[in-house]
């Protein structure tokens, strides 16, 4: 396996590291106070050509691998987790359905804005009564008047509400199907009459990222709003969930290796019984076993990654990654906080945000239970 990144894309890695440090770790902390997406970054990673990381060029992207997107994604995340949760959100399930399953003229009319970074993109699975259990949606999508007509709610759904939203891309129940029901991925553009959103949601963590209700009633869509093949629709927005997978599992480490700085800097700093912290062998131990689960994670989300470059299968692995990342990182980010002591516990400090952040993460793109279910199907169970 070869996970080294072109001349291009360590150039792209670069221009992350830098907008990171310099505009996100400064501004977006404030807006995770006042639990408001900041927008303006978003729009300012779109002008610098980041919100179509894996769209190709020809779409209005930049093509990059799905290795160069996860290099990137640390160094996003590093800096904030609620911006990098908006943008991989944006990057892969907001617009590979449009990219892997639309047709060209799909592509032109949403795509393209969408990897030029004039829109956010979002994607609308999730119900109050089905989440993990896809099958169970009861947003229905109805032959009417050479279109669909859509009704039903969906839950936790993140950038359908900003300034910046275009609409959603959604999964409803196309028809009833008996026992194998048909599934369609369709297109709500915002302000279409009957299409109402809910206040923005309040969570433990991703505090700037925009979360809401969405509310469908007799929303009608004319037919070129439903992409891809409603025979497949959901076998179609589950491989788009693999690489969902992958990219919350780089989220991952960008938050446990954000963790690990925070806890070593304030190890070296903090003195008790005349010397620092880090002289202690019980935090030693800590950090070095936080190092080492990190490299864990990252050798299998890379490799993940790599498969999926190749061509070759990756759901498997993808699952692997996410499960074993976000359980690195809700450990990291607990310890993190334990070196920190009462500093770590106040909401003021960064590696409180972090610790907040990182619970979601064994919930987001399939529970972690989930992942288990994947993982022990491939393994013939």
């Amino acid at each position: 396996m070869d996970f080294s990144l072109t001349e291009d894309e360590r150039d792209l890695v670069e221009l992350c590291r830098n907008f990171a440090t310099n505009e996100i770790a400064r501004r977006a902390p404030a807006a995770w106070d006042r639990a408001e997406c900041p927008t303006e970054l978003l729009r300012e990673m779109g002008q610098l050509g980041l919100l179509g990381m894996l769209i190709p060029e020809e779409w209005g992207g930049i093509g990059m691998s799905t290795v160069g997107f996860v290099a990137a994604m640390e160094q996003i995340g590093l800096a904030d987790q609620s911006v990098a949760a908006a943008w991989q959100a944006h990057v892969t399930i907001g617009s590979l359905p449009l990219y892997l399953f639309g047709n060209d003229a799909q592509r032109e009319r949403w795509l393209r804005p969408l990897a030029a970074g004039h829109v956010l993109g979002a994607f609308g699975l999730t119900e109050p009564d089905a989440g993990s259990d896809t099958r169970s949606i009861t947003t229905r999508a109805e032959r009417s008047d050479g279109g669909w007509r859509i009704n039903g709610r969906k839950a936790f759904i993140s950038n359908a509400g900003t300034d910046m939203s275009f609409g959603v891309t959604l999964l409803a129940r196309a028809e009833s199907g008996g026992e194998d029901p048909r599934f369609g991925s369709f297109v709500v553009e915002k302000d279409t009459p009957g299409f109402t959103m809910g206040p923005k949601m309040r969570g433990i963590g991703w505090r700037g990222l925009d979360t809401r209700e969405l509310y469908f009633d007799d929303v009608w869509v004319p037919d070129d709003h439903l992409i891809g093949n409603p025979e497949l629709g959901l076998r179609q927005f589950l491989a788009t969930l693999e690489v969902g997978r992958i990219s919350i599992a780089a989220l991952s480490l960008s938050l446990t290796q954000a963790v690990l700085n925070l806890a070593t800097d304030y190890a070296r700093q903090r003195h008790q019984f005349g010397r620092p912290i880090s002289q202690f062998q019980a935090v030693q131990f800590k950090l070095a076993d936080i190092a080492t689960e990190l490299e864990a994670a990252r050798w299998l989300t890379y490799r993940a990654a790599y498969l999926r470059d190749s061509g070759q299968p990756f759901l498997k692995e993808a699952s692997m990654a996410k499960l074993k990342a976000s359980r690195v990182a809700t450990a990291a980010a607990s310890e993190a906080v334990q070196i920190h002591g009462g500093v770590g516990y106040m909401l003021d400090s960064p590696v409180a945000r972090f610790y907040c952040d990182s619970k979601v993460l064994e919930i987001g793109e399939g529970t972690n239970e989930i992942q288990h279910v994947v993982i022990a199907r491939a393994l013939g169970c």
